[in-house]
């Protein structure tokens, strides 16, 4: 694989007047509602590409994002050797590591690569703050399986279904052992299952959450948590919502409970549900009118997680989609100030064709984005900063509850 491309510094391009390519300027309605600042720093956009498809393989797809406890960046995606096409098929998951912010990354490295025929994928990130353990859940298919034609049970040694595993590093990503949770979380009556790529995340009480999508026999999707309430050491599913559900992320607001987003192939907007027993069961999915999809995977975080309950701050999320009814374009990011009733403040990363999208707060409280670009043709990386996405939020007296559900 050739190495990545230089870091483009949005800040210096914007001034160069040399003709190259810069973040697109943030909309003109954004622009005049926007406070001026006095001595602000000019505002941060870089990116780099972490893969680019033809390089080693095929295609390389489907992004995985997190930040470690001592601030090292984990980049996980597949490698799809043959064609660009889901499970079955030759696919491995590879990572990368950063310790500078994403400016440079390690050597890429195959860490899941069944072969005779067999293939993993859809890679998502857990990161126990508690312990500093990383988890990398995924799908594995054996010869000829994918999510399609997968079958019900859940035995471990099944060929016909497709299994749960995961794997877990104790040093900060650069060696990994692996599991296979099949029984633990496939319901043997469910179909195809798999790991929704991206991210998850761990609760203020210490939970780890997982999300995951299912198809059951009648073809309906549904969407479930999977979880553990011992750092990892055994994994549960919760009780499934849907059956127009999808790949779906989860954040936890300021008051506690967990918000469910999911794409869906029903009425082209994201569908969102609420969690008050931690991600255990979720209320009835309803759509969020001002999150378009074209049904995509997404990103929500918290935008400060440090944040005291009692600031305004912990109200605020961050979001990323190709926000688009049409195709898979249009690639932004989104900010609410009140626990995702609203979504006041966006900016768009790539007009153009773009697809997975996952986000993560870096250690100095900057974000990484890593994305698919083209679609398809690379995995980009991008860091930014609240200067450059134009942060437009109360920040004083906290706002209490806001979001229904």
């Amino acid at each position: 694989m050739k190495p990545a491309r230089p870091v483009v510094l949005a800040a210096v391009l914007l001034t160069s007047g040399a003709g190259l390519p810069t973040a697109p300027a943030a909309p003109a309605a954004e622009r005049r509602d926007a406070a001026p600042r006095r001595h602000a720093p000019a505002p941060l956009y870089e990116s780099t590409d972490v893969a680019v498809s033809g390089q080693g393989a095929h295609t390389y797809r489907i992004p995985a994002l997190a930040t470690l406890p001592d601030g090292t960046l984990l980049a996980a995606y597949d490698r799809r050797n043959d064609s660009a096409a889901d499970l079955p098929g030759d696919v491995d998951v590879m990572v990368r590591r950063s310790t500078d912010n994403g400016r440079t990354w390690s050597a890429p490295r195959a860490v899941v690569d069944y072969g005779g025929g067999a293939g993993a994928g859809d890679p998502s990130l857990v990161v126990d703050r508690d312990t500093g353990r990383v988890f990398l859940f995924h799908a594995y298919g054996p010869k000829g399986i994918g999510f399609a034609n997968a079958g019900a049970g859940n035995a471990h040694d099944s060929r016909t279904v497709l299994h749960t595993d995961y794997g877990y590093s104790d040093d900060g990503g650069r060696s990994w052992r692996k599991r296979r949770a099949t029984r633990a979380l496939k319901d043997p009556s469910w179909h195809g299952i798999f790991a929704s790529s991206g991210t998850g995340i761990q609760l203020s009480t210490g939970r780890l959450l997982q999300q995951y999508a299912f198809r059951k026999a009648d073809g309906g999707m549904w969407a479930a948590s999977a979880y553990s309430d011992d750092h990892g050491a055994s994994w549960h599913m919760g009780k499934p919502v849907g059956p127009l559900m999808d790949e779906n992320k989860t954040v936890e607001l300021a008051d506690g409970r967990v918000m469910l987003n999911s794409r869906t192939r029903s009425g082209g907007r994201r569908l969102v549900a609420y969690s008050r027993d931690g991600g255990l069961s979720y209320g009835a999915p309803v759509a969020d009118d001002e999150l378009i999809d074209p049904v995509n995977n997404a990103a929500i975080l918290r935008y400060d997680p440090r944040a005291p309950r009692s600031r305004a701050r912990s109200h605020w999320l961050l979001f990323s989609n190709t926000a688009s009814t049409k195709a898979r374009e249009n690639l932004t990011v989104r900010l609410s100030c009140d626990d995702g009733r609203s979504w006041p403040v966006s900016r768009v990363v790539m007009p153009g064709a773009s697809a997975y999208s996952t986000l993560t707060r870096l250690k100095d409280g900057t974000f990484g984005l890593l994305y698919e670009a083209g679609p398809y043709k690379r995995l980009t990386f991008a860091r930014f900063d609240d200067a450059w996405l134009g942060v437009r939020c109360p920040v004083g007296r906290p706002i209490g509850r806001t979001s229904p559900g």
